[in-house]
């Protein structure tokens, strides 16, 4: 039985109880109910981390002949030897509810019990079915100590355009994980969320700051890892509805079928579908999304367990203009792109309309092969197909395609003149499949795993440019009349194909002393990736590519002062290449025809050395401590820059970064109904070195790094009685610095959210039919949440060299304005 449930169960046999009835024969003991809750909270936070492990099978079995689930209270019996007689205690349990929340974790959710010998945090269904269920995982972790999330929109819709970090280290470098499946695509690795499952098929969300997991699928985790985990199907025959409508002309609609146990099969599983529109926030334009989820289980013997999931995603969206500092100051929100086609503009909103349809497929798979062996593998395919789109301006005689001269351009239609306005088009198809299988040998108080995992990406994205309507209007979106050079060839600024392999090889060794008090862990990982790409644009250089191989090794070592306090110490070891393909090609003004961006021949890697010590304890008020330092080289960092109006993903070099600061997170469990929740962290982060540009270095070393603000804190109250529940949660995130120069900075920010609704009783076929209203960014009509585009300098500064270096405006997010949703749902 995993330590954190073993100390809770024999909490609940010490505990004393509420009151006592002697009997002839025995006692009958009641617990408190705040015992229940810890040995439920326990329960839901280890079934995270041990449920893909044969050992899950046994600690359940072990934990469920305590806890009757279905029923009001569980019995425990134990002899007394001495009179011979039989004590019994009775636990009650959390509440029932159609979504999932049992009201049992500490802060509201926000606060599940962990073990691990690392800093880790973690959401349940207690948080995550009060959510808009609009939200997406990375807005719903906005509450967790370090993370910084950068909003675009209130209803959480928009995850194109969007920030996280998480101690300073933005999205890309925070590995993203669903059920096992690295769901974040390779080279890009922007995670987009909103693509694996529904905010109601959530079981729980867990983020590992700074130290990512040896066994993880994962060559990007420098800044930690985030984990998100589906609920496995109910054993009966039902399903869940939910209806919402809010802000923003929102509508959407989800309905989710369990099939309960599948005759004697010992299979069961879940289909989920739902549907969403909504206007764009700030400017013109309906979004929309639909949506597919499934998972089917079998289970046998013990620790026997075979899953497969899938999610389907199809949303259509349009890109929000980000404002430099100046526009912002001048416009506002009301800086975007026009809502009417002005001919000779480029600025047209549908000409912004992006689509990135996904397919993701897995496999766990988890054996008990006896003797102390386990093998736990998981199989999957992702596929994703889209198109980022921009407004610009051609010459119909004037323009290059790469460094030659394009003549006449045909397929320009109607439009008359030697300049016109035209869309540019990035069509991508990318698809990635791959195994990550270990195989574990428990010997008494050790445990030895070794691992393998291999993975295949191939992405093909070239650039295409097609002529626009009278009226602004496009034919094709993915460029099927794409604009030809007089010899015929798509007019184009870089058509790239690239082909990624991943090999990675561990093996990691636990053991545990002193009565389980110390546990012990030593592993290493050695990570090879090759990535050859081709360009085929006149004056390109036709081949790139760069070979990695990356060693990892982590240590750590926890100790059990009580049952219910923990210390720990690690140190990890993670690395992460450039994050865009567009570090290794060359690309053309398609107007002057100068080069715009040179190809990089083997671009270095981000390293990074990390130390964290940290301290929990578990109990009434839980607490969670740690301090933490980090040394990078070559650290890269993701930028959005424009080629012909389209963003696009770039990689900038920082050098070495130095971080170091603590965090802190309190969560008290539900006590007279009330769950408070506490967490902040303070930041030290400085860039070591002097940055190049051009023939010169800019004077960046000792300043602060970029999006690295040096305070964040959140606060949470919940409250939650089985009918009548609601939360309130504000952020807190300071200054953040957007040049390496830190002479352009967004000021601090705050937002505020609050849900409440209401519980009824069961009513014909419905189960516990409920109402919830969400209303987000109270207070806010629009703010700078983070930084989309860097810049080195805004400003005109002197080099190291005595030249003088120019500078470009950063550009910028725009946080969200208030927005409500009001939500209907129940069981059937």
């Amino acid at each position: 039985m995993p330590d954190s449930l073993s100390m809770i169960v024999s909490q609940c046999c010490r505990s004393k109880p509420i009151s006592r009835a002697k009997k002839k024969h025995g006692r009958l003991a009641l617990l408190t109910f705040s015992t229940w809750l810890s040995v439920q909270s326990a329960w839901a936070a280890e079934a995270t981390h041990y449920r893909h492990t044969p050992q899950a099978s046994k600690d359940a079995q072990q934990v469920l002949a305590l806890i009757k689930t279905k029923s009001t209270s569980a019995v425990l019996h134990h002899k007394d030897v001495e009179a011979h007689e039989t004590e019994s205690m009775v636990v009650h349990a959390g509440i029932a509810s159609a979504t999932g929340v049992t009201n049992t974790t500490p802060g509201g959710g926000l606060m599940p019990p962990q073990i691990v010998a690392k800093s880790r945090s973690g959401i349940t269904r207690d948080f995550i079915a009060k959510q808009s269920p609009t939200a997406n995982p990375v807005s719903m972790i906005a509450n967790l100590p370090g993370v910084v999330y950068s909003g675009n929109d209130p209803l959480g819709t928009n995850d194109d355009q969007q920030g996280l970090s998480v101690r300073g280290l933005d999205q890309t470098e925070i590995g993203y994980l669903y059920e096992g499946i690295p769901a974040a695509a390779p080279v890009y690795l922007l995670p987009y969320t909103s693509s694996t499952a529904d905010n109601e098929n959530i079981q729980s969300i867990t983020l590992t700051q700074g130290s990512p997991d040896i066994i993880s699928p994962l060559y990007n985790a420098v800044g930690g890892e985030l984990t998100e985990s589906l609920r496995d199907p109910s054993h009966k025959f039902g399903g869940l509805a939910n209806f919402s409508y809010g802000s923003f002309s929102l509508k959407r609609e989800f309905v989710r079928l369990d099939t309960g146990d599948i005759g004697n099969t010992g299979i069961r599983g879940f289909l989920s579908f739902s549907a969403r529109t909504a206007d764009e926030w700030r400017g013109v334009g309906q979004t929309r999304r639909y949506h597919v989820d499934g998972k089917f289980v079998k289970e046998w013997g013990e620790g026997n367990k075979a899953s497969f999931v899938l999610s389907y995603n199809d949303p259509l969206q349009y890109y929000l203009r980000a404002p430099t500092k100046s526009a912002w100051e001048k416009y506002g929100v009301n800086y975007n792109y026009a809502d009417k086609y002005t001919k000779g503009s480029s600025d047209y909103y549908k000409l912004q309309e992006n689509l990135h349809r996904t397919l993701i497929l897995g496999a766990p798979v988890n054996l008990n092969l006896g003797h102390g062996l386990s093998l736990n593998t998981t199989p999957y395919f992702s596929y994703a197909t889209g198109y980022d789109n921009g407004g610009t301006t051609l010459s119909r005689t004037g323009s290059y395609y790469g460094n030659q001269r394009a003549g006449v351009l045909q397929n320009t239609g109607a439009s008359s003149g030697n300049s016109f306005s035209a869309i540019s088009i990035d069509k991508y198809n990318l698809y990635y499949s791959g195994i990550n299988t270990n195989l574990t040998w428990t010997k008494g108080s050790n445990a030895l795993a070794i691992g393998y995992w291999y993975s295949y990406f191939d992405q093909s994205e070239p650039s295409l440019y097609e002529a626009l309507g009278p009226d602004g209007q496009v034919s094709s979106m993915y460029g099927q009349w794409a604009i030809t050079t007089q010899a015929g060839s798509p007019l184009s600024q870089y058509n790239i194909h690239l082909i990624q392999q991943t090999n990675s090889l561990f093996i990691n060794d636990t053991y545990k002393a002193l009565n389980d008090r110390l546990t012990l862990t030593a592993g290493f990982k050695e990570t090879m990736i090759t990535r050859t790409l081709t360009q085929n644009i006149p004056g390109t250089n036709y081949k790139n590519g760069q070979s990695e191989a990356a060693p990892q090794p982590q240590i750590s070592m926890s100790y059990k002062i009580t049952q219910n306090d923990q210390i720990y110490i690690n140190g990890t070891t993670s690395f992460r290449m450039p994050a865009s393909i567009m570090s290794y090609a060359d690309r053309y003004s398609v107007s002057s025809g100068a080069q715009t961006r040179s190809h990089t021949v083997n671009p270095k890697s981000e390293y990074a050395i990390g130390e964290e010590i940290g301290y929990r304890h578990t109990g009434l008020v839980s607490v969670a401590l740690a301090l933490f330092n980090y040394n990078f080289t070559n650290r890269q960092i993701s930028t959005t820059t424009y080629a012909s109006g389209t963003p696009v993903t770039e990689s900038i070099n920082g050098g070495g970064q130095t971080a170091r600061g603590a965090q802190v997170e309190l969560g008290l469990r539900p006590w007279h109904h009330f769950s408070p929740y506490v967490s902040a962290q303070y930041l030290h982060a400085t860039t070591d070195n002097n940055l190049q540009v051009g023939n010169d270095y800019i004077r960046s070393a000792g300043k602060v790094a970029v999006k690295s603000p040096k305070v964040t804190f959140a606060v949470g109250l919940s409250y939650d009685n089985g009918s009548l529940f609601g939360a309130f949660n504000m952020n807190y995130v300071s200054k953040q610095y957007s040049t390496f120069m830190n002479d352009q900075s967004i000021p601090s920010f705050e937002t505020f959210n609050l849900n409440f609704g209401y519980r009824f009783q069961n009513y014909l076929y419905l189960k516990h039919p409920q109402i919830q209203i969400n209303l987000m960014n109270v207070g806010n009509n629009g703010f700078l949440s983070g930084v989309s585009g860097l810049s080195m300098n805004a400003n005109p500064t002197k080099g190291v060299r005595g030249t003088t270096i120019a500078g470009s405006s950063p550009t910028y997010f725009v946080g969200g304005g208030f927005a409500g949703v009001l939500s209907l749902t129940s069981g059937f």
